[in-house]
């Protein structure tokens, strides 16, 4: 599966719930999803706090796939390629100096 087929799955689970629809409680809006994003990235942090392992390692999976989820939708709904956009973000970041102590 590649994130086109994960983005199609998304829609598909978004549009089964009815959260596309007009009415919806839960618009689907890139702010909205922006913020969820941010909240569901937070849950992730949650697993670290006070530790250096994840305190619940078969709940964090689920968070992350949450995250992915809505980094999907979000690009979807902005029309970004995020594939595109991950290998030119990787392209850029080879070009960049950080101080890393290799030489």
């Amino acid at each position: 599966m590649d994130l086109r087929d994960l983005t199609q799955a998304m829609h598909k689970f978004v549009t089964a719930k009815g959260w596309y629809g007009k009415d919806s409680l839960r618009p689907q809006t890139p702010r909205n999803i922006a913020i969820s994003l941010s909240l569901e990235a937070s849950e992730i942090l949650e697993h670290f706090q006070w530790e250096e392992s994840p305190r619940n390692s078969d709940e964090l999976p689920g968070e992350l796939a949450d995250v992915a989820l809505y980094l999907l939708q979000l690009a979807s709904l902005l029309q970004i390629d995020l594939e595109s956009a991950i290998l030119e973000k990787l392209k850029v970041n080879y070009g960049r100096d950080w101080d890393s102590g290799v030489k």
